[in-house]
């Protein structure tokens, strides 16, 4: 019975794939033929020489350094809006606030960051300061639902204790509740840096600066030496924030 739901199953994704190339008119013999291939191989062969000359790696390094800026800048700020729309969305200040609070970050995470991008370059024109406000926006509102579930979910004993013997609310915040949920939200905030860094080089592309940008412009120009010098900077910049990211993880979450 089995062996013949997984066959049907087959034969439907099968119908459905050979279904999505009728619709859409795909024309496979003109893709790979009349000297397709060959084109194909020139186009990327053209990408096997970077541009390593001072001048292009002095304008990579300083792109770099923007989209470094741009996503570290951008997460900081999600973290501090995340932690303020965090308190009332899991409840502290009551459900009519939580309710309001819970709301605006699902508004805030739907809007993809390159939506926000597109509306923020039109608030704050082009360049580094629209991707961080994008960056910033959509990532508060990602951080801020999984700061206020891991707040949901901590123990209430510690505080309860703080405010039992007299301490303030705030106190009992930052000396009961805290301890236990910062290294869940150090954690979640350096993922959120790694996406960043992936997502600044692509936000270049609605004019929002950075290494997107410096690609969007050789590409647009058909400088496929120095679109390859770039493409090599953003791995490597993904791999050092990568192996940085996990350090600081490794000595302050899992210790």
């Amino acid at each position: 019975m089995n062996r013949a739901i997984n066959g049907l199953l087959l034969m439907a994704i099968l119908a459905a794939m050979l279904a999505s190339f009728g619709y859409l008119g795909l024309d496979l013999p003109a893709l790979i033929g009349d000297g397709s291939l060959s084109q194909m191989a020139d186009y990327a062969g053209r990408f096997a020489h970077p541009d390593v000359s001072a001048d292009a790696l002095r304008g990579v390094a300083q792109g770099a350094l923007e989209t470094l800026a741009m996503s570290g800048l951008g997460t900081l700020l999600a973290v501090v809006i995340g932690v303020l729309l965090a308190l009332p969305a899991a409840g502290r200040f009551g459900w009519p606030l939580q309710a309001a609070a819970r709301l605006l970050l699902n508004a805030l995470r739907a809007i993809p960051e390159l939506v926000w991008a597109a509306l923020t370059v039109l608030a704050a024109g082009l360049g580094p300061n629209a991707g961080t406000l994008a960056l910033a926006l959509h990532t508060a509102g990602v951080l801020g639902r999984l700061f206020a579930e891991s707040l949901e979910n901590a123990p209430v004993a510690p505080a309860q204790a703080i405010r039992q013997q007299g301490g303030g609310q705030l106190v009992a915040f930052c000396f009961g509740t805290l301890p236990n949920l910062w290294p869940q939200w150090l954690a979640y905030s350096l993922y959120r840096w790694e996406n960043n860094i992936r997502m600044a080089s692509v936000l270049g592309f609605v004019g929002a600066g950075g290494l997107g940008q410096m690609l969007y412009t050789t590409l647009s120009l058909f400088q496929e030496a120095q679109a390859s010098t770039v493409i090599l900077a953003m791995l490597a910049l993904v791999v050092l924030v990568d192996a940085f990211s996990g350090w600081l993880r490794q000595r302050y979450v899992r210790a």
